[in-house]
């Protein structure tokens, strides 16, 4: 088989797979203590996601939940959100993050803020209709993605200054105590990572730890 050709055969694999990702459905938790209600989004969903339904269940119960089911989205349904199912949802959106739609019967201005700040995408006062299921998903779906973007960003400019703050410490103390240059100090920490396959900053903590013993 020529080059050519494995590019093509390549490009139909991929696209085969492409094809098979858009039409997959989503996987959908519905949390739902209403057997009424919860036949709403049922419906709203019935071309477009496979829905595992649950009630009743918080803390680490939903999170063994979430791991077996995976769901691409949590819909929470009920008259109000009460503390156990905020403290669940903040549960979750810290140990295994999900995009998170609350449907909810009775304005409550303070359960608002609660939920938002507890993790929740989309929060829909009185305003569950079949109709509405799939675009308030969606648009929690996006949104989902570009905060957890920002979060993923955050964190890796919070690392690497971290890391940074580590690898200066650790070049002033072989400047000082090795009589080397900055830039003697700082090839020799990346000469060592190279070697060992490790992290500057792995390095650069065992450089403190040993000149710190050294030095007691």
């Amino acid at each position: 088989m020529t080059s050519h050709s494995k590019q093509i055969d390549q490009a139909i694999a991929n696209k085969g797979q492409q094809d098979s990702l858009a039409a997959a459905p989503l996987r959908v938790l519905l949390i739902d203590d209403l057997p009424e209600r919860a036949a709403l989004v049922e419906q709203g969903l019935s071309d477009a996601a496979i829905v595992h339904t649950a009630n009743q269940v918080h803390g680490r119960a939903l999170l063994d939940l979430i791991a077996e089911i995976q769901p691409d989205v949590i819909i929470v349904d009920c008259y109000s959100p009460g503390r156990d199912s905020i403290e669940s949802l903040r549960t979750v959106a810290q140990n295994n993050p999900k995009p998170i739609v609350m449907f909810v019967e009775e304005e409550n201005p303070s359960g608002f803020q609660q939920a938002i700040d507890a993790g929740v995408s989309a929060y829909v006062v009185d305003g569950l209709t079949p109709k509405r299921v799939k675009p308030v998903i969606d648009v929690a779906i996006a949104r989902f993605k570009v905060m957890d973007g920002l979060r993923t960003e955050l964190k890796k400019t919070k690392d690497d200054l971290a890391a940074r703050k580590v690898i200066e410490k650790a070049k002033g103390m072989l400047m000082h105590k090795r009589g080397m240059t900055e830039d003697e100090a700082f090839a020799a920490m990346r000469t060592m990572s190279q070697e060992r396959g490790s992290p500057m900053k792995d390095i650069a903590e065992n450089v403190i730890s040993i000149l710190g013993l050294l030095e007691g």
